[in-house]
């Protein structure tokens, strides 16, 4: 039996015809990539949470041997830079600072009882593990010798009455400093002001030595002028509140011209700078620079 299959035509199109399906071709799942990457996100915190917290253990750990240690207990207290002040003196300021955890020692509150000292200006600290204390300590520098009533007391250059004037002071050639004791309720006490005058007073002179070195008294119990009287001389210069040293300056020039003009003159008044002030034998006089 002939069966007779009909060709398709040219120029028309073929019927469609579905193929089986090959499972070998079929293209694997892809798994999505973002749960990957916060399973690796998670891993890493996780990590360093561990190791964060391992540390912390062992650090508290150290920090409690630390902390209760007999071996980090201050023993010992050094002291550096006194000549005047006692290093037994500064000790005693300070003893209550032995047995304390050095680390945790208040270190500015000692530094204040150290500056209790008549003689230390300032003073730093300073730990030195693990269980010394250096204090070292800037002394004053006594710049004149203060009157009060009948007792002598070396003065600093900040006014400040350092220590009693005594036969261990004798090295201390300084001029004598009056009138910074002022009578107050309960006693008398140094005036601000007038401590203040003399400050400034030496420390115009700090620069110019010739002058100073002549100085040997000064009274500031005007707190707007000071009186000199220099070694060797028995006038009274009146300087004011400024130009110190310029004034002083002028009046030793003029001195040699004045003596031979006038006799026993009491004062000679500089506060004016254009008219010097003299007065002679009860009587005052008046002349140009």
């Amino acid at each position: 039996m002939t069966r007779t299959v009909a060709l398709p035509r040219r120029g028309t199109p073929s019927a469609g015809v579905a193929a089986p399906g090959d499972r070998r071709f079929r293209r694997p799942d892809v798994r999505p990539v973002g749960r990957r990457r916060i399973g690796l996100w998670c891993w890493q915190v996780g990590r360093v949470v561990f190791v964060v917290g391992v540390a912390s253990a062992i650090g508290y750990g150290a920090a409690s041997r630390i902390l209760t240690s007999e071996w980090f207990r201050v023993g010992r207290v050094t002291v550096r830079g006194n000549v005047r002040a006692s290093t037994i003196e500064i000790q005693s300021l300070i003893r209550d600072i032995k047995g304390e955890h050095i680390l945790l020692v208040d270190l500015d509150d000692f530094r204040r009882r150290v500056t209790a000292s008549p003689w230390v200006a300032d003073a730093t600290m300073r730990r030195l593990l693990p269980s010394t204390i250096e204090v070292r300590v800037a002394e004053r520098t006594p710049i004149a010798i203060a009157r009060v009533h009948e007792r002598l007391y070396l003065l600093d250059e900040h006014g400040v009455l350092v220590d009693e004037f005594g036969p261990e002071h004798q090295e201390f050639d300084l001029p004598i400093v009056d009138g910074l004791v002022r009578q107050a309720e309960g006693g008398a006490a140094v005036d601000a002001s007038r401590a203040e005058l003399s400050r400034r007073f030496f420390a115009a002179l700090r620069a110019d030595d010739s002058p100073r070195r002549r100085i040997s008294q000064v009274d500031v119990s005007d707190a707007a002028d000071v009186v000199v009287l220099l070694e060797g001389d028995t006038v009274l210069v009146r300087l004011g509140d400024d130009r110190f040293a310029e004034r002083l300056r002028t009046y030793q020039e003029l001195a040699p011209a004045l003596r031979q003009q006038l006799q026993e003159i009491d004062y000679v008044d500089m506060r004016f700078d254009a008219r010097v002030y003299v007065k002679s034998k009860g009587r005052l006089a008046a002349a140009g620079r």
